[in-house]
């Protein structure tokens, strides 16, 4: 009698209302404009980087096919995140279905894992420019990003597919107001009547496998990088590597941070407001996404004149 009644209640919910800022809901009227505009902005650059580096025939080099890469996995995990947001803010649109719910989490799992992966070769790529440059040519080649590409896509495709596979077998009894804007993982489990010890194993174990061992070979070729410029005796060449890899490496550790921040103030979540990881989840989806495109392209001095002469042909 309890497990059809169980059954019946689990069945009764067909899908996830979003309930964004619990403690703070006034939090969605003024974040509404500066969400809108760092998602434009993350939305055109990108654009702009992948059709620049499309049409300029001087840019189809390794690095730049990386961060087409980049740019890609930037505009689908805004695509994937930001619209619903805004769709929240604006039109109180808080329902979510079912399948919808479990792709959005996959999506942003796999996308992001695929994001960590791709830094990662971008620092392995400026290691072999700055410290073995004669080998540059032979060891970054086209094959290699081809090869690379397929890395990205096979691991994080596989390794983050358990988790809204996990996520959806569970069952919901009655509970349907996820206290979060998007479908997070643990926000979506804790509605379940299940145990889900092995939804939050699997998570903490793929996300520090993933993203752990990316940040230690980053930080590793970065180290490394660092070590052969101060070793340069060129006038200015120390200034400019310095200048290109910094850039890149605090982009990184952003990246990094606040993700550790928003895994940080989950654990502390009782003297935290449960407002605040959700307003870094948000802003983790687009802010890198804006800042990317800048950083690793209008930076890049052969990308601003592929730029410039794209908008002179335009003109």
């Amino acid at each position: 009698m309890t497990a059809h009644r169980n059954s019946t209640l689990s069945t009764e919910v067909s899908d996830f209302l979003l309930n964004c800022f619990v403690t703070s809901p006034s939090w969605q009227h003024w974040l509404s404009l500066p969400l809108s505009l760092l998602f434009l902005l993350a939305m055109g650059a990108n654009a702009t980087l992948l059709i620049t580096i499309r049409l300029e025939a001087s840019l189809h080099q390794p690095l730049y096919y990386l961060l087409s890469l980049l740019s890609l996995l930037d505009i689908v995990l805004c695509l994937t995140v930001i619209p619903k947001v805004l769709a929240i803010f604006w039109f109180d649109l808080r329902h979510i279905s079912f399948p919808a719910c479990f792709l959005q989490m996959y999506i942003m799992n796999c996308f992001l894992a695929m994001e960590s992966c791709t830094f990662m070769l971008m620092a392995y790529d400026r290691y072999v420019a700055i410290c073995h440059p004669l080998r540059y040519p032979s060891i970054i080649t086209d094959q290699f990003v081809v090869k690379a590409a397929m890395f990205i896509l096979t691991r994080n495709v596989l390794m983050t597919l358990p988790i809204p596979i996990l996520s959806a077998q569970l069952r919901y009894c009655g509970r349907n107001v996820i206290e979060n804007c998007i479908c997070a993982n643990m926000s979506v489990s804790r509605l379940s009547c299940d145990d889900v010890t092995i939804n939050r194993l699997y998570q903490f174990a793929v996300g520090w496998t993933l993203l752990g061992c990316d940040l230690i070979l980053i930080f590793l070729s970065y180290t490394l990088i660092l070590r052969a410029v101060l070793r340069l005796k060129a006038e200015g060449a120390v200034a400019k590597a310095l200048s290109t890899c910094g850039s890149h490496f605090i982009l990184i550790l952003f990246f990094s941070t606040i993700l550790l921040v928003f895994v940080l103030t989950h654990v502390a979540k009782k003297k935290v407001s449960p407002d605040v990881p959700v307003l870094l989840n948000v802003f983790h989806h687009v802010i890198p996404a804006a800042l990317n495109p800048i950083v690793y392209g209008v930076r890049t001095q052969e990308i601003k004149q592929g730029i410039q002469r794209l908008l002179k042909k335009g003109c």
